[in-house]
């Protein structure tokens, strides 16, 4: 007689919307994935979203992916939440959530972050505490904000959690995070071994998946009084996002139609997750340099020591190794925007993908945060009579590529390798997100790394991820392990192409001209339209040439 089907389920709460992929535990097969919108609104650097949407989005995708994938709810056995970084969700004495949630790509706390920077002894000791300097995107600057701009509310705050710990203690009643996603929290310190900053509701380390971390570490007491937030509101540290943390509710079990015996593992963030789904960490790939490329493109690479470097978040991964990343906050959803100022499809780019041709583009018109320019919008320069709008939708990737792998090369440096180096340069760059299913994003990366891809066939990276922690909490086996075995990493291999030299110095020329001026603070006083979006500034290059 057969053995029955075990069926575990990765979710993958996102800016836009939320994933759920039904995956047989055994084989990584994806049976099935269901999806539901999420809500973005603000205007003038706010992005804010409704928790109670991210819970019903939850559960309308992970009914539809065990209804797609035609196994009975029995069959489900272990579910986790990846989650976009960095939001502050503020709860209630109900549990509920007090106003809509702060997300990463707000940028109305810059001013909070550079206040923070300057104090406990300037950005190098933040480095070294946290593993990451305050930018507007750390929740640790967020909360600051929400003291300062909504006091009443913050009084008003009976639990603080990242948007995976909400959803993670809305199936589980249970406060508990993981220390990939705290790591990007700003309060949260650097590795020392063991489980600490752990509460009750019983995770501990000698719960399935601990594995051994030895990038934990601990809710920072002097931080956390700097900036005015009481320890007891915060969840709960696991060993690691494979921790199991309990079973289902009764009220989350009857939501979702499955048993009340499902294991729910900690969860952890997007790229953390995404990193598993990669197989990236110490039971897998190390050092091998990542780009996705979706609403903010992101660089990261599993590492077994965390750099401490301005640039760069110096996040812990999930599994014991670290995951230090650079983000900008301008990719796939700037350069969709450019192409709807045209009028052009977003694969519309200059025949035979010859870019911008004279043209550059910087798509910062959400601020900047890698280079950290909150206030820039975007600008446009080397425009003709004879200028084809398909060069500018091209110089728009070429921008919005260039900040990333500039990044990149930046991140590589920071973990001791040389970017130029053949046998750094010669290892596979693997591109993922929404972009890396697109003609233009992937030929512009290309020309502009100068370094071969990997493009996996797997599109639901951080839902498998998600999924291979819940296995491990199931199970007690490693989420790397499991996804290596299960090859969801593998995909098509692009040889390298020529580096592009001129499109890059062009860019940089341009990028380092108008940072001072156009690019500073001053473009939030000038470059902000009457409704709230950002302008894009049209220069002329031999101006910004001559300075």
């Amino acid at each position: 007689m057969p053995t029955r089907r075990s069926v575990v389920i990765g979710v993958d709460s996102s800016t836009q919307s939320t994933k759920a992929a039904a995956v047989d535990a055994d084989t990584g097969e994806l049976l099935a994935v269901g999806r539901a919108p999420h809500t973005v609104t603000g205007s003038a650097g706010a992005r804010e979203s409704d928790p109670e949407e991210w819970w019903t989005a939850l559960v309308t995708a992970v009914r539809a992916a065990v209804r797609d994938a035609g196994v009975p709810a029995g069959a489900v056995t272990g579910i986790a939440v990846a989650g976009q970084q960095h939001g502050l969700v503020t709860l209630g004495a109900d549990g509920r959530p007090l106003r809509p949630a702060l997300l990463w790509n707000d940028t109305r706390s810059a001013p909070q972050a550079a206040a923070l920077a300057a104090r406990l002894g300037g950005p190098a000791a933040w480095l070294e505490r946290t593993g990451s300097v305050p930018v507007a995107s750390m929740t640790a600057a967020k909360w600051q904000w929400l003291r300062a701009h909504e006091p009443r509310h913050a009084e008003a705050v009976a639990g603080v959690r990242l948007p995976h710990d909400h959803l993670t203690e809305r199936l589980t009643g249970i406060a508990v995070t993981d220390p990939g996603d705290a790591s990007g929290t700003c309060w949260y310190g650097r590795g020392g071994g063991g489980a600490a900053g752990m509460g009750g509701g019983g995770v501990g380390a000698g719960t399935a998946g601990g594995h051994g971390v030895d990038a934990t570490g601990a809710y920072d007491p002097e931080i956390l009084d700097l900036i005015g937030l009481d320890p007891a509101l915060l969840p709960a540290v696991a060993p690691g996002g494979a921790s199991r943390v309990g079973t289902l509710t009764s009220a989350a079990a009857e939501a979702l139609g499955l048993p009340r015996t499902v294991v729910v593992a900690a969860g952890t963030g997007d790229n953390m997750a995404a990193a598993v789904g990669l197989g990236l960490g110490g039971a897998g790939l190390l050092d091998h340099p990542v780009v996705s490329l979706g609403t903010s493109g992101t660089v990261f690479a599993a590492t077994r020591g965390r750099p401490a470097d301005p640039g760069l978040a110096g996040f812990a991964a999930t599994d014991g190794t670290y995951l230090p990343l650079g983000c900008t906050l301008n990719c796939t959803l700037a350069v969709d925007r450019f192409a709807t100022l045209l009028g052009l499809d977003r694969e519309d780019t200059a025949p035979g993908g010859a870019g911008g041709g004279g043209v550059v583009v910087l798509p910062y018109l959400d601020g900047e945060r890698t280079p950290d320019l909150p206030h820039a919008a975007g600008l446009v320069t080397g425009l003709r009579h004879g200028t084809d709008p398909r060069a500018i939708l091209g110089a728009a990737y070429e921008g919005a590529a260039f900040t990333v792998l500039r990044a990149l090369d930046h991140l590589l440096a920071a973990c001791g390798l040389d970017p130029a180096a053949p046998d750094v340069r010669d290892r596979p760059l693997r591109l993922i997100g929404g972009g890396a299913r697109g003609r233009a994003w992937t030929e512009t990366v290309r020309r502009l790394s100068g370094r071969p891809l990997v493009v996996p066939a797997a599109e639901e990276l951080v839902a498998l991820g998600a999924a291979a922690l819940a296995a491990g909490a199931v199970t007690g086996a490693d989420p790397v392990a499991l996804t290596t075995a299960w090859g969801t990493g593998a995909g098509e291999v692009l040889p390298a192409v020529g580096r592009d030299e001129e499109t890059w110095h062009r860019i940089a020329g341009v990028l380092s001209a108008a940072t001072p001026t156009l690019l500073s603070s001053t473009v939030e006083e000038v470059g902000q339209g009457g409704g709230g979006e950002a302008d894009v500034v049209e220069v002329d290059a031999a101006s910004l040439a001559d300075g």
